[in-house]
């Protein structure tokens, strides 16, 4: 991996990381921050979801500060340039899920375009 493109993977895990945190989270400005304004979520429970709709969920507290979510096997990839795909293994509350998302660069810097949540056990 180039130092470009590992600079690129990273920064869409620090963006990813931070959507997980759950004083970004509670802020529904320092969200859109980091979602794409074509953001699409296929969610864990089967349900699509916009930016619109997403920010109703964050803002409401779905990420407890007592019990972070747990975060293990973060793998990105490069797909093409200003695109990263992301991989990772995410346990919120004793729900685990596998977890895909996909970063695009912007003018304001790496946003999410792309998210989905496959609950396993």
């Amino acid at each position: 991996m180039t130092d470009e493109s590992e600079r690129a993977v990273q920064a869409a895990i620090d963006g990813e990381m931070r959507l997980l945190d759950p004083e970004v989270r509670a802020s529904p400005a320092r969200v859109l921050e980091l979602l794409d304004p074509e953001f699409i979520e296929f969610g864990a429970s089967g349900r699509r979801w916009d930016v619109e709709s997403i920010l109703t969920v964050t803002s409401g507290g779905s990420v407890s500060p007592e019990s972070p979510v747990k975060v293990s096997e973060v793998a990105g990839v490069v797909l093409a340039p200003g695109i990263v795909h992301l991989t990772y293994f995410a346990d919120n509350q004793d729900r685990r899920a596998w977890r895909s998302s996909v970063w695009r660069l912007t003018e304001t810097g790496w946003r999410m375009y792309f998210h989905q949540a496959t609950l396993t056990s």
